[in-house]
């Protein structure tokens, strides 16, 4: 289940210039991220690595992780040899020393585990005493209503798997979620030792309903419910 490997050019190519990745999501985790020069960034599922090159380029000092090593293979062409980038579950333990780093960024990626807490416990960890982790996840709000529009009737309070099947560059995998209500998201922050700073339900960038007007007419204005974003500080 989530064999990015086999899917991985194709799921990199979409993400480079999609609505929701490429004019929601990253535009939305960089601006919360705001001024990172000079900080030491985990990029806790980097993917093919576009939120690494952001970084990067804004200054920060970059490590990526993924459990996908066909992932890493395409992070490391766009990134360059010297770029460090590693193989590890977050499921796992992590092979970073205590307070490691300033900041960790987990772009979509929570929403693979069915338990939080010791993957929570392990970026408390890694970061430094104030340090931020920053999170997007899908909109657990999103998830029901589309469910619901699909005749299925979701509880929406409890944690629940959902399997859907995923075709990119003409390859096929079974991907595996777990949706769960905001308010075990929020606990599980909290009990794994981190503030909530920010709930954020951003805007796209400017520039997408220009880009995807055929999208924009179902809205009534020029945002709309996608991803969920957290900034949390750890104590």
């Amino acid at each position: 289940m989530n064999d990015y490997d086999s899917i991985a050019e194709g799921y990199a190519a979409e993400n480079e210039t999609s609505l929701m990745n490429a004019y929601y999501e990253r535009p939305a985790m960089l601006e919360l991220a705001g001024d990172v020069a000079g900080r030491r960034i985990l990029d806790a599922g980097c993917g093919s690595g576009p939120l690494f090159a952001e970084l990067r380029a804004r200054g920060a000092v970059v490590t990526g992780v993924d459990a996908s090593a066909g992932m890493l293979e395409l992070a490391r062409r766009r990134l360059g040899a010297d770029a460090d980038l590693r193989v590890a579950d977050l499921a796992d333990p992590l092979p970073f020393p205590d307070g490691a780093f300033d900041d960790v960024i987990a772009s979509l990626v929570l929403h693979y585990l069915e338990d939080w807490a010791p993957t929570l416990a392990e970026l408390r960890r890694v970061l430094t005493p104030g340090g931020r982790l920053i999170v997007s996840v899908e909109h657990p709000f999103v998830i029901t209503l589309m469910q619901r529009s699909a005749g299925e009737k979701p509880d929406y309070f409890r944690t629940r798997n959902r399997v859907e099947e995923w075709t990119m560059g003409g390859r096929t995998a079974r991907m595996s979620f777990w949706d769960r209500p905001l308010h075990a998201m929020t606990d599980a922050f909290t009990a794994a030792g981190f503030r909530i700073d920010a709930i954020s339900e951003p805007p796209p960038a400017p520039a997408a309903p220009d880009l995807f007007p055929e999208v924009f007419r179902e809205f009534a204005g020029t945002s709309f419910l996608g991803f969920l974003f957290f900034v949390l500080r750890a104590g």
